[in-house]
């Protein structure tokens, strides 16, 4: 379960506010229990169980399946992840570019593969050949089980302008025929060949539906993936805000009209699990692939 810090987290985070929640939780990781069973483990009349599966199941944490008469609980989830607002401590100028995820400019895949919009595939799944459909600037969603997409983010940069900070997000998962929540995936990014990071996904998920997946979606399909941070700074590039690789801002070449962002699982990589990149209207979040440039004004020296 991905959350960030607004008021549509707060059923989540109320239904976690609770020992006996917690401990309901704890007894689901390890097994299905109706409601006697949970009752008993807690030491609760079943009216007081009740309300605390009830604040669980409308939080998404777990679900609700009919045996006969009885009500079996269910854990939906293994993982959640928070996202915090960020912030710069040294304030730069920047400006901003964010891209569709169907407007890469070159690619190398192998299927399991294939493009999604508003409403429905792009063309034929698990065919590279599709990948070049006209359509595909259309894509909220892109899938790939190996290879690369690559995509041409443009400089505007000044030449009385020094390049500070580079800061990329985007939104990202493995990719699993339908899906699998425990798959994990090695996805390296680069800018302009130079490498940014690898960053293990761990699964390609489908434990509850995307905020803005469109309804079309089946259920088992990959619905969201984790909004990732890519940074390339003075003192090197970082995910997530940890150490990734030495690439330092230096190296980036301002004098090109354009630089061009690599999405790679590679086919030597330790977990080769494919990569999903969710753009506006799927997963969680309503973007494309942001890109913030931070600058600051060259000293004169004259």
């Amino acid at each position: 379960m991905d959350l960030d810090i607004s008021k549509d987290s707060l059923a989540v985070f109320a239904a976690l506010d609770s020992d006996v929640r917690i401990r309901i939780i704890q007894l689901l990781s390890k097994k299905r229990l109706n409601v006697s069973e949970i009752s008993s483990a807690l030491g609760l009349s079943s009216p007081i169980t009740l309300m605390h599966l009830n604040k669980l199941e409308k939080a998404h944490i777990i679900r609700t399946v009919k045996k006969g008469k009885q009500r079996i609980s269910v854990l939906k989830i293994d993982t959640i992840n928070i996202s915090f607002p960020q912030q710069l401590y040294t304030t730069y100028e920047n400006w901003k570019v964010e891209l569709p995820v169907g407007q890469y400019t070159n690619f190398h895949v192998a299927p399991t593969c294939g493009l999604a919009g508003p409403k429905g595939f792009i063309g034929k799944v698990d065919n590279p050949s599709y990948f070049m459909d006209p359509m595909r600037s259309q894509a909220g969603m892109l899938w790939f089980a190996k290879g690369f997409v690559e995509y041409q983010i443009p400089n505007y940069l000044k030449s009385d302008q020094q390049l500070e900070m580079i800061e990329l997000t985007a939104e990202l998962s493995s990719e699993f025929p339908f899906s699998n929540n425990h798959w994990p995936s090695d996805i390296t990014v680069s800018l302009d060949d130079h490498l940014i990071g690898v960053w293990t996904s761990p699964g390609d998920f489908s434990d509850t539906r995307g905020r803005y997946t469109p309804a079309w979606v089946y259920n088992d399909m990959n619905q969201y993936g984790l909004l990732e941070s890519f940074r390339i700074s003075k003192h090197g590039s970082y995910i997530d805000g940890q150490h990734a690789s030495n690439t330092l801002i230096s190296d980036i070449d301002t004098d090109k009209p354009s630089w061009t962002l690599r999405f790679e699982v590679k086919s030597d990589a330790k977990h080769v699990g494919g990569c999903t990149i969710f753009g506006n209207k799927f997963g969680n979040h309503d973007q494309g692939i942001r890109s913030t440039f931070y600058y600051s004004e060259k000293e004169d020296h004259d």
